[in-house]
């Protein structure tokens, strides 16, 4: 679960950073990640791998919810200001 929280997480930036229009799917994966992360830690193997996929989950997790109300407020600005 560890390593799979790492990628989910991993790939939650990726949509955060470079992907324009696709945060909602980097925060859909990033809370998955999250979930994954924290069952992960419970394995004391793997605890080190799942603790990294966690924050960097948390990271893209936010990052998006940022970057999309941020997208939002950019878009109806523009509609409101009749330049369409």
């Amino acid at each position: 679960m560890g390593i799979a929280s790492l990628v989910l997480g991993i790939v939650s930036l990726v949509c955060g950073f470079f992907l324009a229009g696709f945060q909602w799917v980097g925060a859909i994966v990033g809370l998955i990640g999250i979930i994954l992360g924290a069952l992960g830690r419970k394995n004391p193997e793997k605890k080190g791998v799942s603790t990294a996929g966690l924050v960097c989950s948390i990271i893209g997790f936010v990052l998006c919810i940022i970057l999309y109300i941020a997208c939002v407020a950019c878009v109806s600005s523009l509609a409101s200001t009749r330049y369409w």
